[in-house]
Parts: C-alpha cells; structure tokens; sequence
C-alpha cells in the first residue's frame, strides 16, 4: 500500500477484511517487501512529487514494468497513466496502463458523484466519485471494465486492466463493497502462484 498520501487507510481496512496482509510502502526498503502494490486515491501531484522526494517513483515504475501486480483507485488511476492531461508540467507517473488519464475530469469536489457502473467480472457496482479522472484514450492491450452511462460522461473509460495493472476512476474503499479489491488480490495471487 503505497502510503504517502490519500486514502490508503480505507483501503488497508478493505484488504484486512479480505484477510490480506498489507503494509505501508513508504520507502524503497518497504517497496522491496511487498509483492503488489495498491495507489490509493488523493492528490495526484502530491503523490508524484512525494514519490519523486522519497525516491520511490523510479523504483515503483521498475517494478510494475518487471510485472508486479498494481491497483490505483482515482489519483492512483492517474499515477499509472502513461500521460496526464491537466496536471503539473513536472509530475510523473509509474505507468503499467497504455492510457492517457484526465484529472479532475467530471469536475471540482463540488461535483463529486455516486452512481451504478457495470464492471466487466464484477457486475453492477456503486461507484463513488471524488474530484475522479477518466481515460481519454487506451492502447490497444489495455481492457476497458468499466464505463460511465448515460449524463454529460457517457461512455467515459472509468475502470482499465492491463496485463497485471486495474485501475479505477472511483474509490470502491468507501463503499463497503469488497468486490474490486477482491478482483486484485485474486490478480496479484494468480501472478504469485505462476
């Protein structure tokens, strides 16, 4: 659990009550314990230039590049874009999603949302956005799980896999629904077991 920044606590609870054991990475030596990591939502910029400070943003890169299992939900969505749209000229991602994500896409805090989001192998989900990017555009490998229907956002990309890499638009950590979180923990074990 990448722990810099956001809402990282949420989603240590979730993975507790999925009975996994997750730790707070916040510096290589951590980095180097953990199998999978999750980037939780917050600030985007924050968690790059954090990650940058901490020397943390060239390793997690290898890592997820070398094939370690990676979840990002809203900022973490952002920070394993390939490009960001709207952000700081000098933040940087860790990649693992051929995408090009839009930050605060559906609008300022104010416009922040809930609504029910067909998640391929999930089904129907309560999403909650906050301050949420979309995908603008994926590459040809990434898989599109999730998108918004119906409003000013149809059809907007909201929930991506790619290879070892989910991310999401929206923050599952907040709805008591375990559902995404299991969906990662069954993707970085599969990966563990090879």
């Amino acid at each position: 659990m990448l722990a810099l920044q956001g809402d990282f606590r949420e989603h240590l609870l979730a993975l507790a009550e999925l009975g996994v054991l997750a730790r707070p990475v916040r510096r290589v030596e951590e980095l180097d314990t953990v199998h999978a990591l999750v980037v939780p939502g917050g600030e985007s910029t924050a968690i790059s230039k954090l990650a940058v400070d901490f020397g943390l943003a060239g390793p997690i890169r290898e890592r997820i590049a070398a094939g370690m299992p990676a979840y990002g939900s809203c900022a973490g969505m952002i920070m394993l874009g390939a490009e960001v749209l709207d952000g700081r000229p000098d933040q940087v991602t860790f990649g693992g999603v051929d995408m090009v994500v839009r930050r605060n896409a559906f609008g300022r805090q104010i416009d922040s949302f809930e609504t029910d989001v067909e998640l391929d192998g999930i089904g129907e989900f309560r999403t909650v956005f906050i301050r949420a990017p979309w995908a603008e555009t994926v590459g040809p490998d990434v898989e599109v799980i999730g998108r918004i229907k119906g409003g000013r956002a149809d059809g907007r990309i909201v929930a991506v896999r790619q290879g070892r890499v989910m991310a999401t638009a929206f923050h599952p950590e907040v709805t008591g629904d375990l559902r995404v979180h299991q969906t990662f923990v069954d993707l970085a074990r599969g990966y563990l077991d090879q």
